[in-house]
């Protein structure tokens, strides 16, 4: 009796060959009482390593970290590595947001913005 799956070995090879060093930054992204909510799942980071920047009509996240152990990790042989260190990045097309007053926050590994989107201005024209 296999306790493995079938495709055990091959999607690990391609997991591998896929997602070395890199990591997903999965987000969810809704639309709520004229706001923007984006909860973004960023696990094994702190709230330090984050930066939130809105400009251009574009919310840029980033969550940067170091690899403190670097010396130490020549000294291990690793089997397989999985934890990321560098920096992971996601860009959203927001439209014309008010930037100014953006509410974050980041608990649980999990950060949520609150973005406030303007209020559209109606020229309405009075005909003679």
């Amino acid at each position: 009796m296999n306790m493995l799956p079938k495709r055990f070995y091959l999607d690990n090879v391609f997991d591998s060959f896929f997602n070395e060093n890199s990591a997903i930054m999965n987000c969810d992204i809704y639309e709520k009482d004229g706001n923007y909510h984006i909860e973004a799942d960023i696990p094994g980071f702190k709230k330090e390593d984050l930066n939130v920047e809105c400009s251009d009509g574009y919310l840029t996240i980033t969550a940067e970290k170091a690899n403190d152990s670097e010396e130490k990790d020549n000294e291990k042989n690793y089997i397989r590595r999985e934890r990321v260190y560098g920096k992971i990045e996601r860009r959203f097309y927001v439209g014309d947001v008010d930037s100014d007053h953006i509410k974050a926050e980041f608990k649980d590994g999990m950060l949520t913005l609150v973005v406030p989107k303007k209020e559209k201005s109606k020229n309405v024209i009075n005909i003679d």
